[in-house]
């Protein structure tokens, strides 16, 4: 957008104005602790978001000087400077819902996460209730869709046991792609872990997160997957000492390679209160599981 420039007659000279710097609406609210770039534009569609008093939409920008509601609640908006980015690892047991009610009043990963005053944790992708493992959370909604989004292709790795006979033929196949009722779909890397007999470990890597891919890629060959276990998103890995149901907080270093890959700049981590079960930072002793990508510095 280019400045507008004014004659002033009075004082002989040209004023330019510079426009105030406005952001998409999602973005901002996202930014602002209130869920997820998707989740909020979800929350605009549905007509629940107000800028200066009229009914938001889609592709709205706001500025600084705006004044937003969300279902009728005024939003403190706040700038990417006054944001520290913060990120944590929670090793998820089987049996929890990655979502913040459950009407049936099962467990969710949110009841066991640290609180954060005035900001709210956004998970970065999912995992479905019999699925164990890592799971990251943000207080960023701009990094959450980043990580999420397939154009970034974030790899995420799972250890997967499988009941059946699996031939060369059949893995060759899952390299190569398998066209499933969403689309073709593929790991970009399989490695035979261990086990013997029926029941077998292999490690598998994806470049997106579609519902039960990891499952279905298998079923597609006729074998079933009897536990599956994600062990690494993006460059983080898993570490093999933190227990089913535990929280760490991810080092600076860490942030900001995930920041990397999500196309953000590096920003400050505020850091956790402590006094919290399973807040340590173990920083860089940590001990990732076995993972056959990318892996933790």
């Amino acid at each position: 957008m280019k400045n507008k420039q004014y004659f002033n007659a009075s004082k002989n000279v040209v004023t330019e104005v510079v426009p105030e710097k406005t952001e998409k609406l999602q973005k901002v609210l996202a930014r602002s602790g209130l869920g997820s770039r998707r989740e909020m534009e979800t929350v605009i569609d549905a007509g629940l978001v107000t800028i200066n008093g009229r009914t938001a939409v889609l592709g709205d920008r706001i500025g600084e000087q705006d004044q937003v509601t969300v279902k009728g609640r005024p939003v403190q908006l706040k700038a990417e400077s006054d944001l520290p980015r913060r990120v944590i690892m929670y090793n998820k047991p089987e049996g929890e819902l990655v979502t913040r009610k459950d009407p049936e009043g099962r467990r969710t990963v949110f009841d066991h996460l640290p609180k954060l005053r005035g900001e709210r944790w956004i998970a970065i992708g999912r995992l479905d209730i019999n699925t164990a493992g890592l799971l990251l959370f943000t207080n960023d909604g701009e990094l959450a869709n980043r990580l999420m989004h397939p154009s970034h292709q974030v790899e995420r790795e799972y250890a997967v046991r499988v009941m059946g006979e699996v031939t060369d033929e059949m893995l060759q196949a899952m390299r190569d792609g398998v066209m499933l009722e969403d689309g073709l779909a593929s790991f970009s890397a399989i490695q035979l872990v261990g086990g013997e007999g029926i029941n077998v470990w292999y490690h598998v890597v994806i470049n997106e997160g579609r519902n039960r891919e990891v499952r279905r890629l298998w079923e597609s060959q006729g074998v079933t997957v009897s536990r599956l276990k994600r062990v690494r998103y993006g460059n983080i890995s898993l570490d093999k000492r933190t227990k089913m149901g535990e929280w760490i907080e991810l080092t600076q270093t860490e942030v900001d390679d995930l920041s990397g890959l999500g196309g953000l700049a590096k920003k400050a981590v505020e850091a956790i209160p402590t006094g919290r079960p399973g807040q340590k930072n173990r920083g860089h002793s940590r001990k990732p599981v076995h993972a056959i990508g990318r892996r933790t510095k």
